[in-house]
């Protein structure tokens, strides 16, 4: 009998520019998964917007084409006509509504520090070219490990790129654009943001500093440390002041980076899987907590306020049970899959040490309680107002938030397959 070969884990494509491996896999599920609900998500609010739906979609899944190549991305060039592809399409989609004031101003911000980003990011590319010789990201390792000192430009490089990447995860303290753009955008459009643009951004920062850069690591280890310090304290305290949800999810999605921060903080096999893990979890839960929104935005209500929840289990508590699973998952409480995405990413962190890390991010985690805790109250503890609520009606919604609500909870129960497949994945970027 013969045998049939393995399919190899790592294969490079395009003169070494794209590689296809078990870490981008992973990431691309994440993409491909919240690009379909986010679809899905959208039928009704484009029906109701009288928004062009083949105009939309179309941009949509070159978004999504865009965060897959930066996932792939082996090269610094391939890397960046990822990053613009998506970029630029994203710019298109946050500005979507002409005629609405909010949006205009979000979608400028957003291009403005988008393009200041990207001009940054090119800066760093450029001074890690000249050092290296190559744009390829092993190339670029090797040439690295054999210097002796620390080059000035190469250190300038490293901060550059992590400013830039910094920007596109909304990091503090490049982040002062995520709320604006957040509450202005169609609400489709930043569940994409929240659940693929910004992970993008993330997928990239820990393939270029883990495999380009691992002999930088103390430096650019401490860098992120102070970052993911600031963005998760930052995000949780400002969230409190909020009274729109939209700009409450967009302070989460800032701390919720800054707990991502930790893996590359960490660097181990273990760091990245939780990272991957975490992602997964951390795009299902905030795509379906904006889907909420979209549900209640009827007519001249648009469902982005927190008092537009007031009495909402009366009126159907399916729908506050759905609501309550996702802001439980954010906060990190079992049985849900945030609880075991920040378990594995905190022990990731213990077992390298960062006890007071790890210390911050659990009391950071404490105050996100509240304010999640804060729309809860409005649900199930305020009668419903006299003028009723009105949900959407529409089975695409509906199915959209069955499935992301499905995939919290059984992420939570039975996190084994997804987390061995994460480790595995882990292997090619962190030893």
């Amino acid at each position: 009998m013969v045998r049939q070969a393995a399919a190899p884990a790592r294969a490079l494509a395009f003169s070494g520019l794209h590689v296809v491996d078990n870490y981008a896999n992973f990431f691309k599920v994440v993409f491909l998964l919240s690009a379909i609900i986010v679809i899905l998500l959208s039928a009704r609010t484009l029906q109701e917007q009288e928004m062009p739906v083949g105009e939309f979609n179309a941009l949509l899944l070159f978004a999504t084409l865009g965060t897959m190549l930066m996932a792939s991305a082996a090269d610094l060039l391939s890397l960046f006509v990822g990053l613009e592809t998506m970029a630029v399409c994203t710019y298109v989609l946050c500005g979507f509504l002409k005629r609405d004031q909010r949006c205009n101003e979000g979608a400028l911000k957003y291009l403005l520090m988008g393009a200041f980003s990207t001009g940054v990011v090119l800066y760093g590319m450029v001074l890690l070219y000249g050092f290296a010789g190559s744009t390829n990201l092993e190339a670029i390792a090797r040439t690295i490990g054999m210097g002796t000192f620390r080059n000035p430009a190469l250190l300038m490089a490293m901060v550059l790129l992590a400013a830039g990447f910094g920007f596109k995860i909304a990091a503090v303290p490049f982040h002062m654009y995520l709320p604006d753009m957040y509450e202005g955008a169609p609400t489709p459009v930043v569940a994409f943001m929240a659940g693929a643009a910004e992970l993008a951004g993330l997928a990239v920062l820990v393939r270029v500093f883990l495999l380009a850069m691992p002999g930088l690591q103390v430096d650019w280890g401490l860098l992120f440390w102070v970052l993911a310090v600031l963005t998760m304290t930052i995000g949780n305290l400002v969230a409190i002041a909020q009274a729109n949800i939209k700009r409450m999810l967009a302070y989460s999605t800032i701390a919720h980076m800054g707990y991502l921060l930790i893996g590359p903080v960490v660097g181990s096999q273990l760091g990245v899987a939780a990272v991957l893990f975490y992602s997964l979890v951390y795009a299902c839960m905030t795509i379906g907590a904006f889907g909420m929104v979209i549900l209640l935005a009827r007519g001249t209500v648009r469902g982005d306020q927190i008092d537009d929840f007031t009495g909402l289990a009366q009126r159907s508590p399916l729908a506050a049970a759905i609501m309550l699973l996702f802001l439980l998952s954010l906060t990190g409480i079992p049985p849900t899959a945030g609880f075991v995405g920040k378990f594995y990413l905190f022990a990731a962190a213990v077992d390298a040490g960062y006890i007071w890390l790890v210390l911050i991010a659990v009391i950071n985690s404490a105050i996100s309680l509240f304010y999640y805790m804060r729309v809860v109250m409005v649900m199930y503890m305020r009668d419903l107002p006299p003028q009723g609520i009105v949900l959407s009606r529409s089975p695409a919604l509906y199915l959209a938030l069955l499935l992301a609500a499905a995939a919290t909870l059984l992420l939570g129960i039975f996190p084994g397959p997804v987390l061995e497949f994460a480790k595995a994945s882990a292997a090619g970027i962190a030893g």
